[in-house]
């Protein structure tokens, strides 16, 4: 059987830095050449950064990548790659004078892949399955492609894809099959959730066998704003079998020797048979065929032997992801340090946490600001998370700042205790001015579900590193972080009274979360009800929960959308996440049902 060498690259592009991302394309294709690779593959729209949005409907964002493609081809060819085929996504359009139409995104943008050898782009072909759900609007952006490139190497038939060509049954899954495909090789923009590497697997198994090939799958790692990316590159045969699996979260080159079955048809026979207008039709499909060589190679006589990555537990995927999410916004956003307010709870703490394992604890800013409500321990408890990270720390009281704006407003009760969160939220924006930090905001998904953070407040910041995560996982994850570095040998860096106190915002004398909230555990799985699955009150009710915390706990959801939306971006880590995930009206009368 003929052999193959492939390359499966998980790189982190940057939304918008071509010039950069052709860069990183040209050093991981050289790491891959060096090590004998015959097939390189990038993630899906590597060359521009994924995803686009409406930066596929402006001109001269799509010219300017299919320029960057033609370019990046003579610059392979220029420094001695040009005999490694290389696959690599990139922002395209249309081909023909189609009218605008409606439902037709102006311009005729489209989500591309193509395959550079020899100095030139010697194949093209558009995304098939435009995903419209969830957090994805592709329909908004692009134009379907309706062909099933295939690439002739070294022998093989190697039928290439595109990412949401797989999630859906038929397309190109079928076609491949019928095209007498040898591997299917499928290029990818997957964003992570919670336990998706389980459900990718899966997937990457059962199209296998209906493809009835092998199937390589290449995924970016990184994130771009909300959306992050956890790689786990896969390949795996025709039974399902996984014969390399990338880590998550980590860049790198997964390298496989693959002995893939010969390609049955002559390929000047398939060209007179399919006709030079488009080719074999399969399963709605054209199949356009490209042939670069047809003689098969041996098998090399010292063949790489493939890694399968260990895969992580829940909390360690989970933090993992917080973290790459909060790398990734400050970095390409142009920031190189972090402010977070301190205020010795286990939320500030995790996020602290959080930010020192992104970008190092001396870029890593910590403010206490005691009102005459805050306990010792909890300033204690701030004080000492700054010790064991090794952060830096200073304490601001805004008790003077307080006193004077109740000497002329005489605030009392909500308004009063509201005053001090505001107050802290205006002294973390003038050090961020002051600094040049970025302030990282503390809120969790339980909080934001339910309205129990204060506008100015507590949701001043430019990123929320826990956004998406529920309390009671909140606990949790700051539990996995303290045991992973005793195992480490290493100062847990969340001290063990921020974890175990009850939960308090410290903003009147004695307050507990439990004042103006059910329990943690109740609360969050009437929310996982409501917002994940979608229940409405009387399925929750009809599960098991008493109808008055239903009832208000969907009350206090409804009526904080205002709040959300005001609320910074922050990594998606759960099936649906607030903002690309979750569109309610701000405006909203449904109450039932």
């Amino acid at each position: 059987m003929p052999h193959l060498r492939l390359a499966l690259s998980q790189i982190d592009p940057y939304v918008g830095d071509i010039a950069r991302n052709s860069d990183e394309i040209v050093r991981w294709t050289r790491h891959a050449a060096e090590r004998g690779a015959q097939l390189v593959a990038f993630p899906e729209m590597a060359l521009t950064g994924y995803p686009v949005e409406d930066l596929a409907l402006r001109r001269s964002f799509v010219e300017g990548s299919r320029t960057a493609l033609v370019e990046l081809a003579g610059r392979l060819a220029a420094e001695g790659l040009g005999a490694v085929p290389v696959v690599v996504g990139y922002l395209g359009r249309a081909e023909g004078s189609a009218p605008p139409q409606p439902g037709r995104p102006a311009g005729a943008p489209q989500n591309c892949a193509a395959v550079l050898y020899g100095g030139r782009v010697v194949t093209r072909f558009a995304k098939h399955h435009l995903p419209n759900y969830g957090v994805f609007d592709e329909y908004r952006y692009f134009v379907p492609g309706d062909q099933l490139a295939v690439v002739r190497l070294h022998g093989v038939d190697v039928a290439l894809a595109i990412c949401e060509d797989i999630w859906q049954d038929g397309g190109r899954v079928t076609a491949a099959r019928e095209a007498g495909a040898g591997l299917l090789l499928v290029v990818n923009g997957s964003p992570y959730e919670r336990e998706k590497d389980d459900v990718r697997l899966e997937l990457v198994r059962r199209r296998a066998a209906e493809a009835g090939c092998a199937l390589a799958y290449v995924n970016m790692v990184g994130a771009q704003d909300e959306l992050v990316f956890d790689g786990d590159s896969i390949v795996v045969d025709a039974s399902g079998e996984v014969l390399a699996r990338a880590p998550q979260f980590e860049e790198g080159c997964v390298l496989v020797d693959l002995e893939l079955p010969a390609a049955e048809t002559d390929p000047e026979a398939a060209a007179e048979t399919e006709g030079a207008a488009g080719g074999l039709v399969a399963d709605g499909l054209r199949v356009e065929r490209t042939v670069l060589s047809t003689e098969p190679l041996p098998a090399p006589e010292q063949p790489v032997v493939p890694g399968i990555a260990p895969r992580l537990g829940d909390e360690e995927e989970i933090y993992a992801a917080l973290v790459s999410g909060t790398r990734a916004y400050v970095r390409k956003n142009g920031f190189r340090s972090v402010l977070i307010g301190l205020s010795g709870g286990i939320d500030s703490a995790l996020v602290a946490a959080i930010a020192v394992d992104a970008v190092g604890a001396e870029q890593v800013y910590g403010v206490s600001m005691p009102s005459a409500y805050s306990s010792q321990h909890s300033r204690d408890d701030a004080a000492e998370l700054a010790r064991r990270t090794g952060l830096n720390f200073r304490t601001v009281p805004i008790a003077p700042m307080f006193d004077a704006y109740m000497s002329q407003l005489a605030l009392t009760g909500l308004a009063e205790e509201n005053l001090q969160s505001r107050l802290r939220g205006t002294l973390l924006m003038a050090i961020s001015n002051q600094e040049g930090h970025i302030v990282l905001a503390p809120g969790n998904k339980s909080e934001l579900a339910v309205g129990y953070s204060t506008l100015y407040g507590d949701s001043v910041g430019a990123y929320g590193p826990i956004k998406d995560v529920y309390k009671t996982l909140i606990f949790r994850l700051a539990r996995w972080r303290n045991k992973a570095a005793e195992e480490r040998g290493e100062t847990p860096p969340i001290p063990e009274n921020s974890i175990s106190k009850p939960p308090s915002a410290e903003l009147r004398p004695g307050q507990v979360d439990t004042d103006s909230l059910p329990d943690y555990d109740l609360l969050d799985a009437v929310l996982q009800a409501y917002i994940e699955n979608d229940q409405g009150r009387d399925a929750i009710v009809a599960a098991g929960f008493d109808p008055a915390v239903v009832d208000r706990v969907v009350r206090l959801v409804d009526t904080a959308e205002y709040k959300r939306r005001q609320y910074p971006p922050g990594p998606k880590v759960s099936v649906k996440a607030f903002g690309r995930d979750r569109r309610l009206p701000i405006t909203n009368r449904w109450r039932r049902g």
